[in-house]
């Protein structure tokens, strides 16, 4: 009976890292906050430089958190941020040294069903996130924060609430669940460890909504196949290195 009780226990369900993600952590995500803003307007400098006041947006912007995957301009989202690009710019704000630094973004490669988008901005992204180990299970229970720009900067300590099993292991992209409520520009945002790590991606929220009060359920982040990304990284270098074109590839 025991034998057999253990055995049907996931790797991930146990062995949770109780520590917590802390100041240097949150300092590290605050850093690194990044966005992605879709619009038909040429530029969003002015913009950026007001402080994002209404004034100066774009009156059509829409768009919604990204994630620093490299040092030379490569960034991660949700999918469903880039819902109304066609035909439209796309922008990428990199934090950098206490300020935003905006650049027109290219969609390199982007999934629905994972709900995971890859862009390419000519930007030096000198803080950007380093995964956690790809062989490894991130266990039940794992403390994590998020960045996202709508309430990254204030995110309580939350916890993985479903394993997330080592990349390649049954499915090529991992859908998994957090208890950290997420607000309407989160999407694509960073999901970090204790360590600073990055665990995947802010997807979507579930709420209850009873009698018109909303309760919140839980929300979704997506960690995309490491390796793939790292591959499709490298061929988009060296296609642009040949001077070759750049289309977005979707699956």
């Amino acid at each position: 009976m025991l034998s057999i009780c253990s055995c049907s226990l996931a790797p991930g369900d146990f062995g949770a890292d109780a520590k917590p993600p802390g100041s240097d952590v949150r300092r590290q995500v605050i850093q690194r906050v990044s966005a992605v803003v879709v619009t038909e307007t040429g530029a969003v400098d002015r913009w950026v430089r007001s402080g994002f006041t209404g004034a100066n947006a774009p009156k059509d912007a829409d768009g919604g958190s990204a994630t620093p995957i490299s040092a030379d301009g490569y960034f991660l989202t949700a999918n469903h941020v880039l819902s109304h690009a066609v035909g439209k710019k796309i922008f990428v704000l990199y934090g950098r040294r206490g300020r935003f630094v905006s650049s027109r973004a290219r969609i390199v490669w982007r999934s629905r069903t994972a709900d995971i988008a890859l862009l390419h901005a000519p930007l030096e992204t000198p803080l950007f996130y380093e995964w956690t180990p790809a062989n490894r299970w991130l266990a039940y229970g794992t403390k994590v924060i998020h960045g996202g720009i709508s309430t990254g900067l204030r995110s309580p300590v939350g916890r993985i609430t479903t394993a997330v099993p080592p990349d390649g292991t049954f499915a090529r992209h991992h859908r998994f669940k957090i208890d950290i409520p997420l607000q309407p520009g989160d999407s694509g945002g960073p999901i970090v460890d204790a360590n600073g790590q990055l665990v995947g991606l802010n997807s979507s929220v579930e709420y209850l909504v009873p009698m018109e009060t909303p309760f919140f359920i839980e929300s979704e982040g997506t960690r995309p196949d490491v390796s793939m990304i790292r591959g499709i990284i490298r061929a988009d270098r060296a296609r642009n290195n040949r001077g070759s074109g750049t289309g977005s590839k979707r699956s």
